[in-house]
């Protein structure tokens, strides 16, 4: 940050914004974060969190249209958050193996108050 501010109140306010991320850095959190306000993504990404599965599977859980699942599938992978591989005709998806899947796993985990299965499974 080049301007010096108006106030100086003790709090090294400046030093702390001279490490502000971009604009388009924010812009780019901002569209990451718009994956989890939707409650059949947040769904989704629930399962995927907990398992590898098809696309078909996926749908049946959330009760939605297979269409409309792959549509939200697309926009996950879009933004790293899940991966796919295909076996014969099914394709299959899981949660992305990288820092930020993993901190949004333990979110979701930790916002439904519960144990990750694959980990107590782990564990056993």
């Amino acid at each position: 940050m080049s301007n010096k501010l108006p106030h100086d109140h003790g709090k090294n306010t400046e030093e702390i914004l001279s490490q502000m991320p971009s604009e388009e850095e924010f812009i780019e959190a901002a569209n990451l974060f718009k994956q989890l306000d939707d409650g059949t993504r947040l769904r989704i990404l629930w399962i995927l969190c907990h398992t590898e599965e098809c696309g078909i599977n996926i749908a049946s859980a959330v009760e939605m249209s297979p269409a409309a699942v792959a549509h939200h599938l697309r926009s996950l992978k879009l933004h790293g958050l899940i991966t796919s591989r295909r076996e014969g005709k099914e394709v299959y998806y899981k949660l992305a193996e990288t820092d930020l899947a993993d901190l949004i796993h333990k979110m979701i985990d930790s916002y439904f108050e519960m144990v990750c299965p694959t980990d107590q499974l782990a564990k056993d």
